[in-house]
């Protein structure tokens, strides 16, 4: 075997290893935030004295809510203990499979009665249930953060990433979904007793201790199948505090109102998918249905997250987000007056499950342009900050979840020993009003918020990266460490270096006078001076030796600064930012030393071209006033990569 199939091979070998991860690491979550409180309310008390019983599932459902909360402070500390790791295995895996198989053991542990201790001494049960409890929250989010932290060390090259992650977000949402599917028949497969449809305290023992095994078993195939990159790109220069994330959230307004609208949303979006396995248990009666809901959100999650890309290269985000929840309150109504009918169950909880996977993509890319936003406004880049609200935020709703259904569950009388045939029409209409009328609330609010609040989109986010562009190279005419609001936090000024630098084109193509070029902002030379290019290759390579000091999440631009102290913008097209990426694809990092001749990047001319935009290929100097220029090749002449155009001169060099 030749070394490009063995490389084949590892590459091959680790998308698979990743995406089963994220299978075992969602099914593990669903079986935990979902399904973990049913067995609470259902099965773990059933002494027959109800008030007792009762008392416990109060306890219980408590004591989970607050562990959760806690937990969330604790999570800021789990990345940074995960930053500091250096282990000959890597940073990342020794937490992903250490992580999930304490965890998975544990989750399967707490799916027993621990002995009979719940009966036979209740408040030591809850003691030793509490201490497992967070135990097992802390090493699965050990295991979470360092699973989905680990993606960019997987690979250098972005295109690379897209399809680990391609490949990963299906096996999660497959992964999350297919619990549903197979859940009630697997427990009442396992049990023996039927309990009117519900199962027995063994048949959720086994479902748990398989879909346990799985998670252990997929995060070492993580350990065993992928291979941590080490590059010294890879160093973490600083740590996460939690007063960082709740200061930028105050800080970022754009942040802060997307979190605030999302939390209402995702609150009661947890909330109805939480309680839908009590709907068919104790509403309609037949369990068993519920794997039709969960079959068919098995395959529509997976359509639905693949077709985003089509909803946003015709809509706006934000007409994407209005329309998603027009279709969720829908399905919420219809859900809500279904009754008995499983059809029109199954329509309605369908057309709310549809829509739930594009508005999470809406949030998390408005979440990311977040980014440029508090960038501009606050003069420095917050990205592992920002992006960590999102997660905060849907496990402070998992938490909230929890807390509400043992309540509901208690005053509906969905307890121990309750079926279908024993529950009241008083308390069906209790368990409705929670599961319907409470999300339908939050999601008005979390809409209201969205409309007043959240300005940012695509538009207005163009415009942000359009003014931080023109910003970029400053401080290297300021000859201080200011960031200015540079695209990159760790931008240092840089002193030219005496000598001339000579300036290739970084793309082949036709010289075009940079006075020529249709971008006002680079044709009256505010941007430095600089030539252009109409290419003719799609292949854009470093012109000279140098740090990658400005990155873009639009991926249609790179700041670099050559090991003489040159700034160099390469900006691929006009107005390419609206793109957000597409037809885009990087292969550098912030702070990455290139070589000249390394790919910088490659885009895709007909994906600019269909959207009617300029593909001209801009190259200026940002710290134009440190040098002369002296054009080596006029405009309309073909050049290639190893063609030099422009020579830089320090100034009083002479030439």
């Amino acid at each position: 075997m030749n070394n490009s199939s063995k490389s084949q091979e590892h590459v091959g070998r680790a998308r698979f290893a990743y995406s089963m991860g994220a299978f075992g690491h969602d099914a593990f979550y669903a079986l935990l935030s979902t399904y973990f409180i049913m067995y609470v309310t259902g099965h773990l008390f059933n002494s027959g004295n109800k008030v007792f019983d009762d008392h416990m599932v109060l306890w219980i459902t408590s004591i989970i809510a607050v562990l959760r909360i806690v937990e969330l402070l604790i999570d800021p500390m789990i990345g940074n203990a995960i930053d500091r790791t250096h282990t000959r295995w890597g940073k990342f895996k020794p937490w992903v499979v250490g992580g999930g198989i304490i965890s998975a053991v544990i989750l399967a542990a707490l799916f027993t009665p621990l002995g009979g201790l719940n009966l036979s001494s209740p408040y030591l049960y809850l003691i030793i249930f509490a201490i497992l409890y967070i135990v097992m929250d802390i090493f699965y989010s050990f295991n979470d953060v360092g699973f989905w932290s680990m993606l960019p060390a997987l690979s250098f090259n972005s295109h690379e990433r897209d399809k680990i992650a391609t490949f990963a977000r299906v096996g999660s949402t497959v992964g999350g979904q297919i619990v549903g599917f197979v859940i009630m028949p697997m427990i009442l497969f396992f049990s023996a007793n039927q309990n009117g449809g519900t199962g027995d305290d063994r048949g959720w023992f086994i479902f748990a201790a398989i879909i346990a095994a799985i998670a252990a078993i997929t995060a070492i195939g993580v350990g065993v199948g992928t291979h941590e990159q080490q590059s010294l790109l890879r160093e973490n220069k600083e740590q996460t505090k939690l007063k960082d994330v709740f200061k930028v959230l105050v800080k970022n307004d754009q942040l802060f109102s997307i979190a605030m609208s999302y939390l209402f949303y995702t609150t009661g979006i947890t909330l109805v998918n939480s309680m839908e396995l009590y709907y068919f248990t104790y509403i309609l009666g037949n369990a068993k249905a519920f794997s039709i809901l969960g079959g068919l959100n098995t395959v529509v999650g997976v359509i639905s997250v693949l077709t985003f890309p089509m909803f946003t290269s015709k809509i706006s985000r934000k007409k994407l987000f209005y329309g998603s929840i027009f279709m969720l309150a829908l399905g919420l109504l219809i859900f809500a007056f279904a009754g008995q009918s499983l059809v029109l169950v199954l329509i309605g909880a369908e057309l709310f499950f549809i829509p739930q996977p594009l508005v999470f993509l809406v949030v998390l890319m408005t979440i990311t342009d977040s980014v440029e936003y508090g960038q501009l406004k606050l003069g420095h880049r917050d990205e592992s900050l920002t992006l960590s609200v999102r997660p905060l935020l849907d496990k402070f709703a998992g938490a909230v979840s929890n807390w509400i259904i043992g309540p509901t569950a208690i005053a509906a009388g969905m307890t121990a020993g309750a079926t279908a045939s024993t529950l009241s029409a008083s308390g069906v209409t209790t368990f409705k009003l929670v599961m319907f009328l409470a999300p339908a609330i939050m999601l008005a609010i979390s809409v209201l918020i969205f409309a007043t609040k959240v300005k940012l989109d695509e538009k207005m986010h163009a415009k942000i990266v359009d003014q931080l562009e023109q910003t970029w190279g400053k401080q290297f005419n300021k000859g201080d460490d200011s960031e200015d609001a540079t695209p990159s936090t760790e931008t240092a000024a840089v002193a030219p270096k005496t000598g001339v630098t000579d300036i290739p084109a970084p793309v082949a193509g036709t010289v075009v006078d940079l006075k020529n070029v249709s971008d006002p902002a680079f044709a009256d030379g505010s941007m430095g001076q600089g030539f252009a290019i109409k290419p003719s290759d799609g292949k854009v390579y470093a012109p000279f030796s140098g740090t990658v000091r400005a990155t873009f999440s639009t991926r249609h631009a790179v700041g670099l600064v050559s090991d003489s102290g040159v700034a160099l913008l390469i900006h691929v097209g006009i107005d390419t930012v609206k793109l957000h990426g597409t037809g885009f694809v990087t292969y550098f990092h912030k702070g990455q030393h290139v070589e000249k001749g390394d790919e910088l990047m490659e885009f895709w001319d007909p994906t600019i071209k269909k959207a009617g935009l300029d593909d001209t290929v801009i190259v200026t100097v940002t710290n134009s006033e440190e040098f002369n220029f002296k054009q080596l090749i006029p405009a309309d002449q073909k050049v290639t990569t190893t063609d030099n155009v422009m020579e830089v001169i320090k100034k009083n060099q002479g030439k």
